[in-house]
C-alpha cells in the first residue's frame, strides 16, 4: 500500500485506520472468521491456524468501525460475526473460559505455553467485550441471545481461589500450579472484575476486587514523573498495554473509584511513557516528539514488554497510537512521522509493522492482532467515542462497575 503525503490530519486518521483494520477484514481466519494471533515470525506455532481470543475480541470492535465507517458493506461484518459466534458454541472452553489460543479449523485448544492449556479469563474477557460491543452494534435478535449465552456460561468464579485471589490461567483436571500468580495490581486485567462482578450466572464477589486486585505495591503509584503525577502501576507506569487494554471498550472519561479517577491515570501514563523517550536517558536513535511510544510488541531480540524500565530503542506504533484518545495532540506527531517520514520502511498491507528499532536498523515481519486493533479502536473513540458508547452501555458493565463501588457518567443511579 503506496504512501500518501501530505493527507491532513482527518483524512491521515481514516486512512490508517482503514488500512490498519484490513488485519481482521482480509486476514481472519477462513474457516472460523476468528483474528489470527500474528502476520509473521516464528514463535514455534502455526501462523495460519493459531487463532487468538483476546485479539479477536478486541478486532471485532474494530470491525465495527470498519461498518460504521463504511469501509465494508454492514452484512459482511454480521455474517462474520455470526461465523465467530458459531465457532465459540463449539470451541474448547474450560467452565465456559476459552483458552487464549484456538485451533482456527478444529475449535481446539493450542497450549500458550507448556502446561497452560486451560481457560485463561483474561483474554476471555477480552473476547467478551468485543461480543458484546457486536450485540449492542448489531440488534439482532437471534446474535443477542447466542452472544448472551455465551457469556452467561463463563465460570468467572472458577477462578477465584479460595483466599479470594482470581487466577489467570485454570485448568479443571488439574489443581493450581504452585507457583501461578492471581491477577494483582494494576494491569491490562481490570475488565476481569468489572465483567465477573456483572455477571448473573457466575459472578466473582467484590472482595476480590478490593482485598486482592488492590492490595499490591503495584497498584497505587502517586509519583511524579516530570509534571505528571501517576495515579496507578508500577515504577513508570509499565508497557502502555497495561492502560490501554482496559479501556478499548469501557469508557474511562469520569470513571473513578476509592483508588482512582482512570482518565486522568490513562492520560498520565501515556505522558509518563512519552517523557521517558524524550528524555531518552540511553541515547537511542530516531526518539522524540514524533517518535516514542513503549510497549509489548516484536524486538530484534523475540518479544519484549518494552517500557521506560526495559527500553530495547524498539518502538512499538500501537503504544502512541493507541493512547490516542487520551493524548491526541501528543499522537498526531507520531501518527504522521510514522506514516509520511518512515512509511517506506515500515507501512504496508494492514497498515503499520509490528515494531521497529532504529538503532539496529531493524523492522519486524510481523503485525499482531492485539497491536493493530488497539490503533483502529483508539482512533475511533478519540473521533466518535463509538466503541466506549457501546460496551460502557451494556448491563454486564453496568452492572459490575457499580458492584465494585465506582462512579461515572454513564452509569444510571441504581441496575436492578
Amino acid at each position: 500500500m503506496a504512501v500518501l503525503k501530505g493527507l491532513d490530519d482527518a483524512a491521515l486518521c481514516d486512512r490508517v485506520a482503514q488500512a490498519t483494520a484490513l488485519y481482521f477484514l482480509d486476514w481472519s481466519h477462513p474457516v472460523s472468521g476468528m483474528a489470527r494471533e500474528r502476520s509473521g515470525g516464528s514463535f514455534g506455532y502455526d501462523i495460519n491456524e493459531t487463532v487468538c481470543t483476546g485479539g479477536t475480541g478486541f478486532g471485532l470492535l474494530a470491525q465495527i468501525v470498519a461498518a460504521e465507517r463504511g469501509w465494508r458493506p454492514r452484512h459482511e461484518i454480521l455474517d462474520r460475526v455470526e461465523r465467530i459466534v458459531g465457532f465459540l458454541e463449539s470451541a474448547d472452553r474450560f467452565d465456559g473460559v476459552f483458552p487464549h489460543f484456538l485451533n482456527g479449523t478444529t475449535g481446539r485448544v493450542l497450549p500458550f505455553m507448556a502446561g497452560d492449556d486451560g481457560g485463561d479469563l483474561v483474554e476471555t474477557a477480552f473476547l467478551m467485550l468485543g461480543l458484546l460491543g457486536a450485540s449492542s452494534y448489531f440488534k439482532e435478535d437471534w446474535l443477542t441471545d447466542r452472544i448472551q449465552a455465551i457469556f452467561d456460561a463463563v465460570n468467572w468464579a472458577a477462578h477465584r481461589r479460595e483466599d479470594g485471589a482470581v487466577m489467570w490461567h485454570r485448568h479443571p483436571d488439574r489443581p493450581w500450579a504452585a507457583n501461578a500468580l492471581p491477577i494483582r495490581g494494576w494491569n491490562e486485567a481490570f475488565p476481569v472484575f468489572v465483567l465477573a462482578a456483572g455477571s448473573r450466572t457466575h459472578p466473582i464477589p467484590a472482595d476480590s476486587y478490593h482485598d486482592s486486585w488492590v492490595q499490591t505495591p503495584t497498584f497505587l503509584n502517586g509519583r511524579s514523573y516530570g509534571e505528571t503525577v501517576l495515579p496507578l502501576g508500577p515504577d513508570w507506569g509499565g508497557p502502555l498495554f497495561m492502560s490501554q487494554y482496559p479501556f478499548l471498550g469501557i469508557d474511562p472519561r469520569g470513571l473513578r473509584d476509592a483508588y482512582a479517577d482512570y482518565g486522568r491515570h490513562v492520560r498520565a501514563h501515556a505522558l509518563v511513557n512519552r517523557l521517558h523517550c524524550l528524555r531518552n536517558p540511553q541515547g537511542w536513535k530516531g526518539y522524540g516528539e514524533d517518535c516514542w511510544g513503549l510497549t509489548a510488541s516484536d524486538d530484534p531480540s523475540g518479544y519484549v514488554a518494552h517500557s521506560p524500565t526495559d527500553d530495547t530503542g524498539t518502538i512499538t506504533p500501537t503504544a502512541a497510537l493507541g493512547s490516542f484518545a487520551f493524548v491526541p495532540s501528543e499522537a498526531m506527531p507520531v501518527l504522521r512521522h510514522l506514516h509520511d517520514d518512515l512509511g517506506d520502511r515500515i507501512w504496508g498491507e494492514a497498515g503499520f509493522v509490528d515494531a521497529f528499532c532504529p538503532a539496529q536498523d531493524w523492522v519486524a515481519e510481523s503485525r499482531l492482532a492485539i497491536d493493530q486493533a488497539p490503533i483502529v479502536i483508539g482512533l475511533e473513540n478519540h473521533r466518535s467515542g463509538l466503541l466506549w458508547r457501546l460496551v460502557s452501555a451494556r448491563p454486564e458493565v453496568q452492572r459490575g462497575l457499580q458492584a465494585l463501588d465506582f462512579s461515572a457518567p454513564y452509569l444510571p443511579p441504581a441496575i436492578a
